[in-house]
């Protein structure tokens, strides 16, 4: 009889736990901005902060794979005891995250421009927001620097270190920012300097960071690697699925949009019960990433199966106790986000499609990490061209007679066709056989 909680299940949660704990504190960066900011005395700074967090939102979203790409790589060094092959992805993704950030410094006036242009905010917020995106844009070289070593610390089984690296930077970006704006009066200026400063904090610490050992007691040591550089076609495939999320998230919330902004405001307090959900699993998709790539570079057939088991285990023990909870406190979470009472009302119609987004989503997001891990992100490329073309088609077909409910409807079959792909890709494999 398999025992409930074994050696794997252990080093699930050995890694997936901080990563959860990071997951959660990420969005405090933005929170705390938007409070801070809120006691200004004019709408125009928290709409400044929204449209400012938006921008870059959507400008690092797309860079995802300098992390995503990183720690399946170096999982897959780990499992090997390939140290300076882990040592080469390591120096190669910094070196790519430095270029990549370089040139959207270079690029920053036409980057400004063309998201202003898209987000269209209105005339009393635009010149704040340009203040901020002109400051925050010097975090760049921080934020795509992180994004690297973040995916090489996961890769080599850590997430202890950007949970620290998580929580010291919005302990410095409280400190800093109140300090700017409540004590010198520097209000917008104050908060992107704050911001930023708490970034390359962040990328200071990541840096200086000790390194891991091998299981062996071999220290890693730092030096050049005479190997090529990190797959270019692993990172087009990740950059292009990420395309794929972007523009169904855009074509969701225009949707919703232009429905009128009741049905906005309803969309945008359902999807913080996605987004809920999403960090959790993210977690545990982490662990996919770090075990996953591990014992698949180990070529450890028995183990990448009882990752794969125990992973789903834990995903399935998710989707039960938070279909339980968003049942039950679905509706009082969405009246502590607002105190619009037509806003409540008007969700009331809609919140049962939050109940079935846990298990909708539960293959996707495991699957998601495990094929990281794996490097088989032409499978994860695919899972998701195929997922947003069904869902445009269905949001096309059934937005005009359903509306709001036809717009779940392709959200939730999205979920579920990506997932379903994924599982089909991973049988179809056969993996290590």
């Amino acid at each position: 009889m398999q025992p409930v909680m074994n050696h794997t299940d252990r080093e699930i949660l050995r890694v997936a736990l901080p990563a959860i704990i990071t997951n959660i504190t990420v969005p405090l960066l933005g929170l705390v901005d938007t409070a801070i900011v809120g006691h200004l005395g004019s709408a125009s700074y928290i709409g400044a902060i929204a449209v400012g967090s938006m921008m870059f939102n959507l400008i690092y979203w797309v860079f995802g794979f300098l992390r995503m790409g990183t720690s399946g790589l170096t999982a897959q060094a780990y499992g090997r005891g390939d140290w300076q092959d882990s040592i080469r992805i390591r120096r190669r993704a910094a070196r790519q995250a430095l270029l990549i950030a370089l040139a959207l410094i270079v690029l920053q006036w036409p980057l400004r421009w063309l998201m202003l242009w898209f987000i269209d905010p209105t005339p009393d917020v635009r010149p704040l927001a340009e203040t901020y995106f002109n400051i925050v844009i010097w975090g760049a070289p921080a934020v795509l620097g992180l994004y690297s070593l973040t995916g090489w610390f996961i890769g080599m089984q850590n997430t202890r270190t950007p949970m620290r690296i998580s929580i010291s930077q919005n302990i410095v970006n409280i400190v800093v920012s109140l300090l700017l704006v409540y004590v010198l009066g520097m209000k917008i200026t104050g908060i992107a300097l704050g911001t930023v400063i708490a970034q390359y904090v962040g990328l200071a610490m990541a840096l200086k960071a000790p390194l891991p050992t091998s299981p062996e007691g071999e220290e890693l040591i730092l030096k050049a690697s005479p190997r090529g550089g990190l797959e270019g076609a692993l990172n087009r495939d990740i950059f292009l699925r990420t395309l794929c999320l972007v523009a169904v998230n855009l074509y969701f919330t225009a949707a919703g949009a232009r429905q009128g902004a009741v049905v906005l405001a309803v969309n945008t307090l359902l999807m913080q019960l996605y987004l809920l959900f999403s960090y959790i699993l993210d977690g545990f998709a982490y662990a996919g990433e770090a075990l996953g790539g591990r014992f698949w570079g180990a070529g450890d057939r028995q183990a990448v199966s009882d990752v794969v088991r125990r992973l789903f285990g834990w995903g399935g023990a998710m989707v039960v106790l938070f279909t339980l909870v968003y049942v039950i406190g679905g509706l009082p979470f969405l009246r502590l986000l607002t105190d619009e009472p037509q806003v409540v009302e008007a969700a009331r119609p809609y919140v049962f499609w939050a109940y079935l987004i846990p298990a909708a989503g539960v293959a996707a997001f495991v699957w998601d990490g495990l094929f990281i891990g794996f490097t088989a992100t032409r499978g994860m490329l695919w899972s998701s061209v195929l997922a947003a073309a069904v869902f445009f088609a269905t949001a096309e077909g059934l937005v005009p007679q359903w509306g709001n409910h036809g717009l779940w409807m392709a959200m939730i079959v999205y979920l579920l066709v990506r997932g379903w792909v994924q599982t089909f890709i991973y049988h179809w494999r056969k993996p290590l056989s």
